[in-house]
């Protein structure tokens, strides 16, 4: 009898280690490679990471140092950015092609360190190249560090939410056919959620995501927004849904009808199953404020269905939850002004001493027609997009090689400060000679500890739309959101100093402005831009350069031996 109670105790204390370790782990093997998918009653081969669309998901714990062995199958170049992750002193292995490395050719391997810090919660990683992106992406679940618990009640489970959207045909060959006509590029055929359309698309009912709940208990959705071009609104039929974190920042819980999240950014959710037994429709559909501009108007869904056994699957279908209309500026510009952070928890206080003062302007543009080549832009022009004016030319080799080994020519420093030409940025009608910007390759050049607060000013340059910017290797404070144009001399006295909510992805609201501050204290290079896939692709993009600190925890360290070449 006792040797079998020790044999018990033994097996047990075995399959505990083996939970443990399957949550999480140090190194994962990603291979990208094409694969088979048929949706919309189509199927076509998609760029995928072992086999998955989505892929893999990471799960790490707070402040893990993990390695993701990337060996490029496919048929593209690609690189590989882990979204949100700040990647202290490792801007090396962060990933967009051209900023902090070459890519990753057909064949090759790449080892890719991902260093967490203060992040907390749901992130994602993605392609960052031409629009791989659409199909190579995944969640990263970061745990609280061991013997610590969430700034909420632990949930029942955990449900992943990833949306996304899909083409009918290749999504490369619509980015090639936008850039060489200089059009807006063909809209999606459909939105996804864990890369299913969902009952209302054809041949899609039977694959539709579905997941189980008991009533009573609570879900924790880690929800990530991977779609190239659509800000989105999602809700859930008869229930409620709870904001607590936000790209991996733990916020004060935000109760809502419906939640407003734009391409790259993630947020922690609760769902409550606090309804009667039955099934009920997650659902989320496109906010696009553009006047005029084409978008993929469908609805995608998922199910939710209480498990209690003594309930039978209904014989039609459940009803869809409210969302907000298409182009409800207001309902989006309310959600997204209401998220507040939990000052205990934030890594560093919010900056009130200002040294770098940044006001940029985020456009829309058009470039004129090359002789002798059709375009299809606005009035026979090419879409363009800048900031303050400069449309981001991508350098043949990465900016941060460059930087490290002083190699001359392949970026400027002097990105404006200001707008180099000021007017009334929102005004309803401009004149055409605002359309065009200046190509170039500028760079903020930044000491280390500066701290900086950016105005980032939208405007109705060629047409008005909400910008979810986008700034690697910092998470930033959003102290300040309005309509119209900033006022320097009135809106910072309505700035939020106590409790702002800590991103790494901001949406500037139409025709409107959003302010951040973050304090420079991880040198390198760090990429900044609209996560509007087409809005990167025509230039909406700049460079910050971190410059070394005086201490040797506070300097870039040398290269990796295997950086992918150019």
């Amino acid at each position: 009898m006792f040797f079998t109670k020790k044999l018990f105790l033994q097996i047990l204390l075995c399959l505990s280690f083996i939970c443990l370790s399957s949550q999480t782990r140090t190194h994962y093997k990603f291979v990208v490679r094409e694969a088979r998918y048929t949706r919309l009653c189509s199927t076509k081969s998609i760029l995928t990471v072992n086999g998955k669309f989505p892929g893999p998901t990471i799960k790490v714990y707070k402040g893990d140092t993990i390695f993701v062995n990337v060996h490029n199958k496919g048929n593209h170049n690609v690189t590989l950015h882990w979204h949100g992750v700040k990647q202290p002193r490792n801007p090396w292995t962060d990933g967009p092609a051209y900023i902090t490395q070459c890519p990753i050719q057909p064949g090759k391997k790449f080892r890719q360190k991902l260093v967490f810090s203060t992040e907390e919660g749901t992130i994602w990683w993605h392609a960052h190249n031409d629009w791989n992106r659409a199909t190579v992406h995944g969640a990263i679940y970061v745990y609280p560090t061991k013997h610590s618990s969430y700034p909420f009640p632990k949930p029942h489970a955990q449900i992943p939410i990833i949306f996304g959207e899909w083409w009918i045909n290749d999504v490369n060959e619509v980015f090639r056919q936008s850039s060489e006509t200089g059009a807006a590029p063909n809209v999606s055929d459909a939105l996804t959620i864990n890369g299913q359309p969902g009952d209302l698309y054809p041949c899609s009912s039977s694959e539709t995501f579905k997941f189980n709940v008991e009533q009573g208990k609570t879900y924790l959705l880690r929800v990530v927004n991977a779609a190239l071009n659509l800000i989105l609104f999602f809700s859930v039929s008869q229930h409620k849904l709870t904001v607590v974190g936000a790209d991996a920042m733990y916020t004060k819980p935000l109760t809502r009808d419906f939640i407003c999240i734009s391409p790259g950014q993630s947020m922690d959710v609760l769902l409550h199953a606090n309804q009667e037994p039955n099934h009920y429709y997650l659902a989320a559909r496109a906010y696009s404020s553009a006047t005029g501009v084409g978008f993929d108007a469908t609805i995608t869904t998922a199910r939710i269905q209480y498990s209690d056994s003594y309930y039978t699957p209904p014989s039609s279908s459940p009803s869809l939850p409210y969302l907000p209309n298409f182009n409800d500026t207001q309902a989006a510009f309310n959600f997204i002004t209401s998220l507040r952070g939990i000052p205990e928890r934030y890594p560093h206080k919010v900056p009130t001493n200002i040294k770098v003062p940044i006001v940029t302007t985020i456009s829309v543009n058009t470039f004129p027609c090359p002789s002798g080549r059709t375009c299809l832009g606005p009035n026979g022009t090419i879409f363009a997009a800048s900031m303050n004016n400069i449309s981001f030319a991508a350098p043949n080799i990465d900016i941060l090689e460059a930087y490290y080994y002083h190699i001359n020519g392949v970026y400027q420093p002097g990105f404006p400060r200001f707008p180099p030409s000021v007017f009334n940025f929102t005004e309803d009608f401009l004149p055409l000679t605002l359309n065009i910007p200046r190509r170039g390759t500028k760079v903020n050049v930044l000491d280390f500890g500066a701290t900086v607060e950016i105005v980032l000013q939208g405007t109705n340059v060629v047409s008005a739309i909400d910008h979810p910017m986008h700034l690697h290797g910092y998470s930033f404070h959003v102290v300040g959101y309005g309509l119209g144009n900033f006022n320097r001399s009135k809106d910072p006295m309505n700035f939020n100093l106590i409790d702002p909510p800590c991103l790494n992805t901001v949406i500037v609201p139409r025709n409107g402005w959003a302010v951040i501050r973050f304090e420079a204290r991880n040198p390198g290079v760090w990429f900044m831009h609209c996560h509007i896939e087409r809005h990167q692709s025509w230039g909406m993009e700049t460079v910050f350069i971190v410059k070394n600190g005086k201490h040797s925890n506070e300097t870039l360290p040398p290269p990796p031996p295997d950086m992918p070449p150019c």
